[in-house]
């Protein structure tokens, strides 16, 4: 609602996903979507990426994230993460360790970027 995307999510990856949330006092404050590969990309994704207004600039959306990575990992083996993110979220994803992979689109009305997280060769 706080983007003015008011409606049913009918991409059907839902069911498909796991889900990560993050409570405070019995109320969330954090969410992500974990993707299996080969149904948003190639990759496994992290999506519906939120945090409460009340915990921004904590830390925790830094925290959601990189447990969102370990537990990408966990379920589907060390291999790169794609994601769609907000463009204006750019340096935040690029400081986890994303890069951009594609160029600015628009989805509902906000600009967006794909951005993977790349497994680097020892």
């Amino acid at each position: 609602m706080e983007q003015n995307c008011v409606f049913l999510d009918l991409d059907d990856k839902d069911q498909q996903s796991w889900h990560v949330s993050g409570w405070q006092n019995e109320k969330l404050i954090a969410y992500t979507r974990l993707v299996p590969p080969n149904i948003a990309y190639p990759q496994p994704s992290i999506g519906r990426v939120v945090t409460s207004p009340s915990v921004r600039r904590s830390g925790a959306g830094r925290k959601l994230m990189q447990f969102s990575i370990e537990k990408i990992f966990s379920l589907f083996g060390k291999q790169p993460i794609k994601i769609g993110a907000q463009l204006y979220l750019k340096n935040f994803y690029e400081s986890l360790g994303f890069h951009q992979s594609g160029d600015v689109y628009l989805e509902d009305g906000i600009e967006h970027i794909e951005m993977l997280f790349p497994i680097l060769e020892n």
